[in-house]
């Protein structure tokens, strides 16, 4: 079994097909809300992402055939005055997991955000994905707290 990890080349045409259809998968998940991605958002997100020079998309391929994906995007940490990479998508093919790839993938994020000198690596996680949060800490990510007796982060959204 031959694992690739390539970072995505938004001008590759067999990239942005693989990414879509990843993506797809994962949105198609219960764990990424159950519902494909809207025709639109299928059709320009390529497109719209290579327009953009704050996001990275890793694939990662099974003898040639795409099998996982992670999007992150580029944050900044006020408090460090440095960079941060946000994972904001994991999605890996149900024919293949179990086989270590979102491990492979979040590794391969940290190296390039080590390289290009970020302070931190962060993510939002279900309560009820507990596979994830088991894989997450196996990979050295924890719940952020400032003080015991402010409790931890909560991520919150208003959709607009």
């Amino acid at each position: 079994m031959d694992i690739t990890l390539i970072q995505a080349d938004y001008q590759n045409e067999q990239h942005g097909k693989d990414l879509v259809m990843l993506l797809n998968a994962y949105a198609l998940d219960p764990m990424g809300g159950g519902e494909a991605l809207a025709v639109d958002v299928q059709h320009n997100l390529v497109a719209t992402l290579a327009k953009r020079n704050d996001f990275l998309t890793l694939l990662c391929y099974i003898d040639g055939k795409p099998a996982g994906i992670l999007n992150c995007v580029e944050g900044f940490s006020t408090f460090k005055c440095k960079p941060l990479l946000n994972i904001h998508d994991c999605g890996v093919l149900k024919e293949y997991r179990g086989l270590g790839l979102s491990q492979k993938l979040f590794i391969e994020a940290e190296k390039i955000s080590r390289e290009r000198g970020y302070c931190k690596l962060t993510l939002e996680v279900l309560e009820g994905n507990i596979v994830a949060q088991n894989a997450y800490k196996k990979l050295g990510f924890s719940g952020y707290e400032l003080d015991e007796k402010t409790g931890k982060a909560m991520f919150w959204e208003k959709v607009l």
